[in-house]
């Protein structure tokens, strides 16, 4: 859990509250290469909707506020790789300056969906900033800053789930950044997919 004076911002400033967040992650396939996502606060209203699809063999994801402003992309870097990676740019960004992190498989032969995450401003250095750590068995994770657990997801399977519905419980602690969390889930659920 972050303290009182470490907020882990990685998106933005606006989506770091000081207490628990409870979000609703809804996902549905609307065509073999896209999805839609929508992401609801406790109360029922939505944060955040994140769409996308594939071009030029690349997976490309924009998440937008509900203004339909974008707030961050996430795109695949190389689709035929063995350790999918993705970059998050800020906006609908491709540009260097506004490039905020990588996130890749921890291992290309793992059998757990495990996702080390790299910081823009450590992006040339040894270590991740963050690591996300799954099951074999489930679409459930959770998302650590060294041995601090920052995030916590859950995977509702319903009958939906065979139709391309499923949906996903996250718990972010306080100061953290969900938006960051959501891409994170996004990208598990996408490396899942492939």
């Amino acid at each position: 859990m972050a303290s009182d004076d470490q907020i882990i911002k990685v998106v933005g400033d606006r989506f770091c509250v000081p207490y628990t967040m409870e979000l609703l992650v809804k996902r549905k396939i609307q065509s073999f290469s896209n999805a839609h996502y929508d992401v609801f606060d406790s109360t029922g209203n939505v944060l955040l909707q994140v769409d996308g699809g594939v071009r030029n063999f690349h997976k490309k994801r924009v998440m937008k506020d509900p203004a339909g402003l974008p707030v961050i992309t996430l795109r695949e870097k190389q689709a035929l790789t063995w350790k999918q990676q993705w970059l998050i740019h800020q906006g609908e960004s491709s540009e260097r300056n506004h490039f905020l992190c990588s996130v890749q498989r921890s291992n290309a032969l793992q059998i757990k969906n495990n996702l080390d995450v790299y910081l823009a401003s450590s992006y040339k250095e040894d270590g991740r900033d963050f690591r996300v750590t799954g099951s074999f068995t489930s679409l459930s994770f959770k998302v650590r800053k060294g041995n601090s657990i920052i995030a916590e997801v859950s995977h509702n399977f319903t009958w939906g789930s065979c139709k391309g519905k499923d949906s996903f419980k996250v718990k972010v602690y306080p100061e953290v950044d969900y938006a960051f969390i959501v891409a994170l889930i996004v990208i598990m659920d996408e490396n899942d997919d492939a």
